[in-house]
């Protein structure tokens, strides 16, 4: 089923509550700008307990609505632009020009915000197994993620030079062939940028 038929059973008062707030998941398993289980837990940080609270799991799925919102916004505007450079020539995007297409690139309309909160999630979920066995790249990622959290997302130039020398260590990671040959590398590669992009978001958020 499509996002919005989702969002109409969250809103329907005469389903089962338990099946609302399964909807609400479903929701948010098609559009998830700070993945799956983070933006559950964002959505319970700023509406409240979604899953035993109606006017909460409203709130939540009203602050989901607007991000997707804000996202195909910005769709919008990137396909118009595309469409002004291609008359001008300029057939292909440039490498260095933001993509909306294909994922959220963050929340929209509480970037940072959302952003730090997945970074914390990750501090408490995920990094924990990933610093039992680190890597110089693990480290510097969680050197960054204690720099960001220490200042409310900011980072010192060096700070984020670092990080940028990292994301771009992690891309040059996730090539084809990694998946093929060491799939534990890959999706370890992917977490790390995943969380580093947070960090580049937080950072550059006003």
């Amino acid at each position: 089923m499509s996002f919005g038929t989702y969002a109409r059973h969250v809103r329907n008062p005469e389903l089962p509550y338990r099946r609302r707030v399964s909807a609400l998941r479903s929701c948010v398993q098609l559009y998830r700008p700070i993945g799956f289980h983070a933006t559950l837990s964002f959505l319970e940080e700023i509406a409240g307990p979604f899953q035993r609270d109606e006017a909460a799991l409203l709130r939540a799925l009203d602050a989901l609505v607007a991000s997707r919102a804000g996202w195909h916004a910005e769709l919008r505007d990137y396909a118009a632009e595309r469409k002004l450079a291609k008359r001008r020539g300029q057939r292909n995007p440039r490498p260095t020009d933001p993509n909306p297409s294909g994922f959220p690139r963050c929340w929209y309309g509480a970037p940072r915000q959302a952003a730090l909160h997945a970074v914390r999630y990750w501090r408490r979920r995920t990094a924990p197994a990933l610093l039992a066995d680190p890597d110089s790249i693990t480290l510097d990622v969680d050197a960054c993620v204690t720099a960001s959290l220490a200042a409310g997302g900011s980072l010192l130039p060096a700070q984020r030079q670092m990080l940028g020398a990292t994301v771009e260590a992690l891309r040059q990671r996730m090539r084809p062939e990694m998946w093929r040959d060491d799939s534990r590398a890959y999706y370890r590669a992917f977490n790390l940028l995943r969380v580093a992009r947070h960090l580049e978001t937080a950072a550059d958020a006003t």
